[in-house]
């Protein structure tokens, strides 16, 4: 099942892009996402890092995370050994996995920085997309029982 990983690699070059024009904008969050008030992003500034260069800092993450997806349905990613893409996607579903718990929580529960029901809602298709790549490419790359 080659579609998950496609919409999936879809989903993360959209993350990347957002991440990109708010780190022009010098704005922390995400198109979209719930808003940051100007006391939180003076805090991050102050506290953490500076919010453009977090912003810009999540833009090859979202490229990079695409480009593993994309591996696990082209020959190219078929030549990496399979250890090394199970491991590399195992990490993504923990790390999708955490995003997407908290949009989902935070969605429908309603506690946390302000997700939206709809948010809840793209946080399990998320990582539904994320749970079938991964099952996919183990199950295609899995060695002939004979």
């Amino acid at each position: 099942m080659r579609w998950p990983a496609w919409a999936l690699a879809a989903a993360f070059l959209a993350y990347a892009a957002g991440k990109g024009v708010y780190a022009a904008q010098g704005r922390l969050g995400f198109p979209g996402g719930p808003p940051v008030s100007a006391a939180e992003h003076e805090a991050y500034a102050r506290e953490m890092m500076d919010v453009a260069t977090v912003q810009w800092l999540a833009v090859p993450t979202g490229v990079l995370a695409a480009l593993l997806v994309l591996a696990t349905v082209t020959a190219v990613g078929r030549r990496v050994p399979r250890a090394l893409m199970l491991a590399g996607l195992t990490g993504m579903l923990l790390t999708v996995g955490g995003g997407a718990g908290i949009m989902i929580a935070d969605g429908f529960v309603g506690f946390g920085v302000g997700w939206r029901w709809y948010h809840g809602v793209l946080g399990l298709v998320l990582l539904g997309l994320m749970a079938a790549t991964v099952l996919s490419y183990a199950r295609a790359t899995a060695p002939d029982p004979r």
